[in-house]
């Protein structure tokens, strides 16, 4: 008990928590390791066998218990392999990482040897199984079946290996690898490693090195080993923040050091080898599709380079952190976690030979794999790209050939449009893990041959030499041959300052660590420079907060997406909806009350300290790129610039203090441990054997250090020797969380924290299913989280634009979360799949769907049985016949649609279709209707066959139908699209059909179709056209020939025949000459209309009119033809201008790509138009004084006419040049609209001189002239509007506020206008 208390209270301030023994069982004996997907095809030499954990010491330690299957799974991911003479055994070294729930992490450290079999049991059985294999492969073998499930597929194809598959002699398979005792010695893998709570990988990798060498040795080591490993484990400290360490090992002392609290955290991996690895330009597209939570796939044969490629990804996130799956190392038993719905960062293991073509994953709709041996990766489908990404790469360039190493590593990155490639292997593999140890490849990103020889060249010409020396001396650079000459002399430096070459060599490391990074950082503090502006802190306290935290918006993200620059935003629209995001957002936000999140503290102290000598407006935000200022501090003059500060570019260089401060901390250790020494042992034990690593003594490794009944580490100044350095700050203790508080960080802070990590230490089938209903209900919360944020920010959208509140949702922003809604729909799909087939497992199933209903419906068509025909109502009306819901059919639009080359893009074209038309949740009940099918293809587990979860699912999709999405509409603007026009007459009056030539044309926000001719005596038609858009406008005429000349038409129906939106444009006017205004053609203005219909009527949806408001009565237009009906007040019309220009202004205020349709505010109901003509009509006198039909386009004719013979007359001379310009511009107007070839009538001259004159900003101007004219008094009575100064003034004012804006019309109004 002594011993457990005191690791106990020693634990948190020790360097290392556990030394581990993994290896073979002497006692248990060869175990076949069945969850690593064995294939018994394989020579037993080849094959993976059960390892054990041997020993660990301590026991345990409290706070961090020892997980012994984890631990044993993380050493030996691929169990026991084996090895004779023949073989190569040299060791090998890799680390990995355990997440726990509350995603903390501990770090192991693995160093892997072969050691010589004694045991002749174990012997003995391995040439047994020799004997038998070699017996069944002399007899032909049926080959053998294949797998039903795509992990089995998966483990197989990892587990393949060149072996004999036809029948083969004894001596084939004995030359291709085989054991005889007599003649061989056997080998097997142990593994010892170290377990820290910090990834000190350097220390950790040398001091088990050492260990190791020990062992091989000639001679013993000065002491015991047990004195070693007991000195790392009681009696080697953390170091303190800011401080570096000396212990010693075997042989060597090690150094390791700590960064500051104001310094980046901690990150020993060599960020050049993963750079070297990808190359820039693929470690940032991989770098992006970390930040957007997708799901990450390392695969390479060297565990370590998936630890280093893993952990330098996440280590570049700073300030934020990955928050989803993260197991850099996925042991063979746990294949089937690829299976996890939710984002990951994994590595898997490949094995030599394995051909990528045939690595089946459970989904790959989202996901970017990284195969690090052959320098390439796969990217998801339509992602972002990080902003200025070319100059980000150019910077990062720039920095690593500062070091020497070339840039261009790496193949170029594919995405899936181009299926069925596959990368071509490497001529050479690149082994070594340090940087100028790799071989010279370019695609490593070492020096390029090419570069290399370049050097070499200069170097050894005298010639060469001094015609670069004359080009300096005239005042021409050769940058880049120096810069690798920098790089190769740093390269090839021998130990500067007393270090070693290897302490150079980390130092090197360290340093350009710190470089990259800055650079990392830089980008985030530029973009982020100002996002505690836009942090919303409205609870009072932690409680409050915690407690209706998924209630609460914390993050204003409209407002700050409309403050960043354009090209950000793509970007920048879908991290900010991530995890990670979220939670940095709540960190800031529980800083109120908890001690700040110390990657927080650091950010924010880099914000602040850029405010100091940036500050900026945020109305200033630039897309220019800023480079990082702070690496000057560990460049070339770092000598130069330690003392002192500059301005460059406008931007303060702060006192370098980082790099500096590594190389200081190398140079002058601050501690010393105490060194390993004799423990109290019996005499025998610590025994020395060469070549075998002894079994140690637990008596003594289990219990630390007491120095006078006191815990040597429970003071860790007690132990070490200073050396002339004041003790490290003590840090104030972290103020204790609430209850409350504890259980929101570990379960209900957010989402997608359910599983960080497999769990490890069980596998049976209860374990598994646990998982699985986890990742269930994290799918579900997720769909109600995301249809929840949908709709609300949709329906806050229409609410603006009815007037209500202010917008808090961007076209970027909808679009982004319905590309979040289609990665969900793809994981939720790819659950429990029994088989993969395709890379999307939505569209696999749907045209399973497909297939089956196609086959029965020509099973029901070849049936004798005979089927009525579908019949129309023959009541003689004519309407718009009804669109079949069928989901088939709307597979079908996008099976058609060439521009879609993908089935990814083809489930998310379909996802978007479906919820376009409100039909998203129907069509996948019906989808999953047939549980034959899904029964089928997916597994009992899946998130398909919970039957309740899946029905809460579908409902929550059916919430989204309360409001309109034309997210298919506004995506695929180039396809072709089928469109049906019905006209409708008003039949109760004669002439409902014409015995003139009618023609259409319909138009949208992205085009128009062109004059179509319709043939006659028909009121229904279909076209094909490019995508139109959200429709606005259709041109209906006639050529007015024939008998019966005339047409009332009602209104016209135009349906987008995939979408099934349908749009109706009001007439209620006579096409013909001599009657109502003479117009042979109409400008109609359309609104969207609610179909009816029983195959809608399972829709529930309402969709509102545009520009209607439900608060006011729709007001009749003046302009009826009898004039009588509703007559709107003065207030009543004053009103109605101000509304019909405050919706034009609000328009322009809108993000350009949003602003939807002008035409409908100048034209449409409730437009600037129709309130003018109102204010026009107001008063005017009526019919029976003329004996004809007036219109206000006479009294402007009149007027216009009066204002021409008045000049003429010279009545004008004495006006200003003001107003006599503004008549001159009024004659020409008027005489263009009326020269006009188009048959447009009185009504629509009158709607185009409104346009024209709103367009060029000439409607205030020529108010006054018509207000003056003489032939107001004959056509006006007293009391209208027109002859009153004080409204006409204010109309003249609202007008003028129109100037500010650039109004454009549709071609569809100004056609054939030629001014």
């Amino acid at each position: 008990m002594s011993g457990s208390s005191a690791v106990s209270c020693s634990a948190p301030c020790r360097f290392a928590h556990y030394f581990v023994i993994c290896g073979i069982d002497t006692e248990t004996g060869l175990e076949p390791d069945d969850l690593a997907g064995e294939n018994f095809e394989q020579s037993p030499l080849k094959r993976t066998f059960k390892s054990k954990v041997l020993a660990h010491y301590p026991e345990n330690v409290i706070g961090n218990p020892f997980d012994q299957d984890a631990v044993n799974m993380l050493c030996m991911p691929k169990g026991l392999s084996f090895r004779t003479q023949a073989d190569q055994r040299q060791p090998q070294f890799h680390s990995f990482i355990i997440t726990k729930e509350d995603g903390s992490r501990t770090y192991g450290f693995v160093h892997t040897f072969y050691e010589e079999v004694t045991s002749p049991q174990i012997c003995s059985a391995m040439q047994t199984l020799y004997q038998m294999h070699n017996a069944e492969h002399a007899s032909d073998n049926p080959p053998s079946s294949s797998s039903s499930s795509s992990m089995d597929s998966l483990a197989s194809s990892l587990d393949e290996v060149d072996s004999p598959t036809s029948s083969s002699s004894l001596s084939s398979c004995r030359a291709a690898g085989s054991y005889d005792t007599s003649r061989d010695t056997l080998y097997v893998s142990k593994a010892l490693c170290l377990i820290t709570p910090m990834p000190f990988m350097h220390a950790c990798r040398r001091f088990l090195s050492q260990l190791h060498k020990a062992v091989t040795a000639a001679t013993a080591p000065p002491l015991p080993l047990e004195s070693y490993i007991h000195n790392i484990l009681y009696e080697v400290p953390l170091p303190a923040p800011g401080r570096s360490l000396k212990f010693h090992s075997v042989y060597e002392p090690i150094v390791c050091q700590r960064p500051g609290l104001g310094e980046l955290p901690l990150a020993d991996f060599p960020l050049a080898e993963a750079f070297s690895l990808l190359g820039v330009e693929n470690l940032v597209q991989v770098f992006t599709c970390t930040l957007l939570e997708m799901q990450i796939l390392l695969y390479s044969q060297d565990y370590q380079r998936l630890m280093t490629v893993a952990e330098g990804i996440t280590t570049l996130l700073f300030p934020f952190q990955w928050q989803h799956v993260y197991v850099p190392i996925l042991p063979a038993s746990l294949l089937h976690f690829l299976d996890a719905p939710v984002p990951y960062l994994m590595g898997l293991q490949s094995k030599e030979g394995t051909d990528r073509s045939k690595l089946e994953l459970p989904q790959e709709a989202n996901l970017c794999f990284v195969d690090i041996d052959n320098h390439y990766i796969e990217l998801p489908e339509d992602f972002p790209q990080f902003p200025n990404k070319t100059e980000f790469i150019q910077e990062l360039s720039e920095v690593l050939l500062s070091f020497g190493i070339s840039a261009n590593g790496g193949a170029p990155s594919r995405t899936r449009n181009s299926p069925g490639s596959t990368p071509s292997t490497p001529s050479r593999e690149c082994k070594t893990v340090t940087l100028w140890q790799l071989e010279d490849d370019g695609r490593n990103g070492n020096l390029a041959g090419e570069e290399l020889s370049v050097l070499e060249l200069l170097q050894g010409n005298t010639t060469l030499e001094r015609l670069q020396a004359l080009t300096k001396r005239t005042g021409v650079t050769v940058a880049h041959v120096d810069a690798l000459r920098a790089g190769i002399k740093a390269q090839r430096a021998e130990g500067h300052g007393g270090r070693t070459v290897a302490e150079e060599e980390e130092l090197r490391h360290a340093k350009l660590n710190v470089q990259l990074r800055e650079v990392f950082a830089s980008r985030f503090t530029a973009m982020f420079a100002d996002y505690e502006a836009f942090v919303i802190q409205s609870a009072p306290d932690l409680e409050s907060w915690l407690t209706n935290r998924e209630q609460m918006h914390n993050f204003d993200k409209a407002s700050f997406l409309s403050d960043q620059p354009e090209p950000y935003l793509p970007f920048l629209s879908h991290f900010i909806e991530t995890q990670m995001f979220a939670t940095f957002i709540d960190n800031k936000i529980m800083s109120q009350w908890e001690e700040k999140e110390p990657l927080l503290h650091v950010f924010d102290a880099r914000i602040d300290k850029a405010r100091l000598y940036n500050v900026r407006a945020p109305s200033l935000r630039s897309s220019n790129y800023q480079r990082c200022s702070n690496l000057k501090e560990c460049g070339k003059f770092s000598h130069v610039l330690s003392h002192m500060e500059f301005v460059l570019h406008g931007f303060l260089l702060v006192k370098p203090v980082t790099a500096q401060a590594i190389e200081q901390r190398l140079m002058k250790i601050n501690h010393t441990a105490i060194h390993p020494h004799l423990l109290d042992m019996k005499i025998g034990q610590g025994k020395y054997m060469q070549g075998s690593f002894p079994k140690l003594q637990a008596d003594v490794l289990n219990t630390g250090p007491r120095v006078e009944g006191c815990l040597v580490l429970q003071n860790s100044m007690a132990f070490w020797e200073w050396d002339n350095g004041s003790p490290p700050p003590i840090k104030p203790p972290k103020k204790s969380a609430s209850a409350s508080c504890l259980k929101y960080m570990q379960e209900a802070r957010s989402l997608g924290k359910n599983i960080r990590q497999p769990k490890l230490s069980d596998l049976s089938p209860a374990v598994i299913a646990q998982t699985n209903w986890k990742f269930v209900e994290g799918l579900l919360k997720e769909c109600r989280l995301k249809t929840k944020r949908m709709l609300v920010e949709k329906m806050g959208r229409e609410a603006v634009e009815l007037g209500h509140g202010e917008a808090n949702i961007t076209g970027l922003e909808e679009n982004t979360l319905i590309a979040s809604l289609c990665d969900l729909l793809e994981r939720i799909w790819s659950h429990g799949l029994q088989v993969k087939q395709g890379k999307s497992a939505l569209w696999s199933h749907l045209l399973h769907y497909q297939a089956r209903e196609e086959n029965l419906e020509q099973q029901q068509a070849e049936s004798p049985a005979c089927h009525v025909p579908e019949r129309r109502k023959s009541d003689g009306s004519v309407s718009m016949p009804s669109l079949r819901v069928y989901l088939i059919q709307d597979m079908r639009h996008i099976q058609s649609m060439s521009e879609i080359k993908t089935d990814v893009g083809r489930a998310r074209a379909w996802i978007r279709l479906s919820l376009e038309k409100k039909l998203l949740s129907q069509h996948l009940k019906q989808l999953l209707s047939r549980q034959t099918l899904t029964k089928k293809l997916y597994k009992r587990y899946a998130f398909l066959r919970c039957e309740e979860e899946k029905e809460q699912f579908l409902f929550h999709l059916l919430s989204l139908n309360a409001v309109d999405y034309f997210c298919f509409t506004s995506v695929f603007t180039t396809i072709m699209i089928p469109y049906r026009v019905v006209i409708i007459p008003i039949k109760k009056l004669s002439n409902a059909m014409t015995t003139s030539n009618p023609w259409v044309c319909v138009s949208g926000e992205l085009g128009d179709s062109g004059i179509m001719q319709i043939p006659k005596n028909v009121l229904e038609m279909t076209f094909d056209c490019q995508n139109l858009g959200k429709l606005t406008t259709v041109q209906l005429g006639h050529d007015n020939a024939g008998l019966l000349a005339k047409w009332l038409v009602d209104c016209v129906m135009v349906r987008n025949e995939i979408t099934g939106h349908t749009y109706r444009f009001p007439c209620g006017r006579w096409l013909g000459k001599g009657v109502d205004d003479g117009s042979l053609e109409r400008v109609l203005i359309g609104e969207l209309v609610v179909p009816s219909g029983e195959e809608e009527s399972g829709r529930g949806w309402r969709t509102p009119p545009l520009q209607r408001s439900p608060t006011q009565t729709r007001r009749i237009s003046i302009t009826s033809l009898s004039g009588r009906g509703y007559k709107p007040t003065s207030a009543q019309i004053q009103e109605a201008i101000g509304e019909a220009v405050n919706s034009i202004i609000k328009h322009f205020h809108k993000p350009e790509k949003e602003r939807g349709s002008l035409t409908i505010l100048l034209c449409g109901e409730n437009s600037l138009v129709a309130a003018l003509e109102q204010f026009f009509y107001h008063g005017f006198k009526s019919a029976r004084l003329f004996q004809k039909t007036m219109f206000v386009w006479d009294f402007v004719e009149k007027a216009v006419a009066y204002m021409e013979s008045a000049d003429q007359m010279g009545d004008l001379q004495e006006t200003t040049e003001h107003l006599g310009m503004s008549c001159q511009s009024l004659y020409r107007y008027v005489s263009a609209i009326n020269s006009t070839p188009r048959n447009i009538g009185k009504d629509g001259k009158f709607q185009l001189l409104v346009c024209l004159g709103a367009r060029d900003r000439l409607l205030p101007q020529w108010l006054p002239l018509l207000v003056e004219c003489p032939v107001i008094l004959q056509m006006y009575e007293d009391t209208a509007l027109l002859r009153d100064r004080t409204p006409v003034h204010a109309l003249i004012a609202v007008l003028e506020t129109l100037h500010d804006f650039p109004i454009t019309l549709e071609s569809s109004l100004v056609k054939g206008i030629d001014l």
